[in-house]
């Protein structure tokens, strides 16, 4: 595996290196090993499937906090999704900075998200399915979300959505007192 950095302090892209013959290829997704040289989470406790039917879904931007927030690992493994990251973490130096990657079936690229990173993934194709592992059980009570055309954060989505559910729709604009952050340093 290589472990791309991104603009956001601990985030990465993580490329397969393909071994392959006449029959195909094999590569890793996941390495406890390499994972942990590069300083990246190596516990996961689920694994978790979306498909999503229509072009222009829209799932986030979500994440859990206090001691429900979890380390993601993102691979879209049918059709195409822009996979979108938001730093919400008050001491780091991208706090309200976000990234984003277009994630294929073709490319095999996967997306590491951080504990304290709000996540998104749009459909860029119908018929898009994703496979993500998380390092913590989900935590309904320590659920949160950042509506994902908050101004505050100015995230430049590839297309515009057109299906969300109705939950993530209502996400209100950020609010540091609800969304579990203690301070706004760095955001404008």
């Amino acid at each position: 595996m290589k472990f791309h950095h991104t603009p956001l302090q601990d985030a990465r892209v993580i490329e397969l290196e393909k071994r392959g013959d006449e029959r195909g290829f094999f590569a890793r997704v996941f390495c406890e090993t390499e994972f942990g040289n590069d300083g990246l989470e190596t516990h996961f406790v689920q694994a978790n499937n979306s498909l999503s039917g229509a072009k222009g879904t829209l799932r986030g931007m979500h994440y859990q906090k206090g001691g429900g927030a979890e380390v993601k690992l993102v691979r879209c493994i049918r059709g195409a999704l822009w996979d979108a990251i938001l730093d919400l973490r008050p001491d780091s130096p991208s706090f309200g900075k976000w990234f984003g990657e277009t994630l294929t079936a073709e490319n095999r690229l996967m997306m590491y998200v951080p504990r304290g990173f709000a996540h998104a993934i749009l459909t860029l194709e119908p018929d898009t399915e994703a496979l993500y592992m998380v390092s913590t059980p989900y935590a309904p009570a320590e659920e949160r979300g950042v509506r994902w055309n908050d101004p505050r954060f100015g995230v430049q989505w590839p297309i515009t959505p057109v299906e969300i559910s109705a939950k993530d729709a209502a996400w209100p604009d950020f609010d540091p007192e609800f969304h579990g952050i203690e301070s706004l340093r760095g955001l404008k």
